[in-house]
């Protein structure tokens, strides 16, 4: 079952001991879509605030960053998580909506590309990585590997760590066709952790010990090398709301920034902002 689903059931199964502990329907309900890669910040979050304020349901789901922004853009979610800045075009088509997208800065992530536990690159330029997704680095044995050929895997394009990668990586170069498209870090992580000649890119926080994160330029990915900017492929984490978070929204926000919710980001495995 693919990561999203279990998070999704979770905080459903959460949802509803809020519930019943409180003995009466939550008062308030805050809505929280969009990136895949916030969605388990926001599940922790979310958990842990309602068992302190039950009158506050939160509900939460995936689908990436551009489908959290077109939700709130449309008015049918009140925060849109996103792993990348909002977009010209989007803010655009917010305004026609009489919705003003405001941005908060929640969290600090590392796109980390992955291989197989068993492949013996360690290390891998990010010119490589280009070249690599571009197409034109076809076979491991062009950088140091074994003689095999060189499995793509990708997020798709309406994910916000796709077009960092592509901003960051490609250089707004295009990722090669071959490339499997996948919808969230957790299938990118199943997908690579089953084939031995894949390399695919996720957040920070997925890594697991069931694929092998890949240094870039030397550097090893780890959370002092993302908040302090040596790590090439840092960046931060978004929550969008239509103007100033006002009431409950206003509320789940602030716990998120405040250090009780940054100390439940660590743990998740991303960045806290301080």
């Amino acid at each position: 079952m693919m990561k999203t689903k279990l998070l999704k059931t979770a905080l459903l199964t959460s949802l509803f001991s809020a519930s019943i502990l409180s003995g009466a329907i939550a008062a308030e309900t805050v809505t929280v879509s969009g990136s895949t890669t916030v969605l388990p910040i926001m599940q922790k979050i979310s958990e842990s605030y309602m068992r302190e304020d039950p009158n506050v349901a939160i509900e939460l789901s995936g689908g990436g960053s551009g489908s959290g922004i077109k939700g709130l853009s449309d008015g049918l979610t009140q925060v849109a998580m996103s792993s990348r800045k909002i977009k010209p075009e989007e803010s655009k088509i917010a305004e026609k909506n009489k919705v003003q997208p405001h941005q908060t800065t929640v969290a600090i992530d590392a796109i980390v590309p992955i291989v197989h536990p068993n492949n013996k690159v360690p290390n891998i330029s990010l010119d490589a990585l280009r070249k690599i997704y571009k197409g034109e680095i076809k076979n491991w044995k062009e950088i140091g590997g074994a003689n095999a050929p060189i499995v793509l895997v990708s997020r798709d394009t309406s994910s916000g760590t796709y077009e960092t990668w592509e901003e960051l990586v490609m250089k707004k170069q295009r990722i090669s066709p071959r490339a499997l498209l996948q919808s969230s870090n957790g299938t990118v992580v199943q997908t690579v952790s089953k084939n031995p000649n894949a390399i695919g890119y996720i957040g920070f926080g997925y890594i697991t010990p069931s694929i092998k994160a890949v240094n870039v330029n030397g550097i090893k990915a780890t959370s002092e090398a993302a908040a302090d900017g040596k790590w090439p492929l840092s960046r931060e984490l978004y929550l969008y709301t239509n103007g100033a978070p006002k009431g409950a929204v206003e509320k789940v926000i602030s716990y998120t920034l405040a250090p009780k919710g940054q100390k439940l980001i660590k743990e998740t495995g991303f960045i806290p902002l301080k």
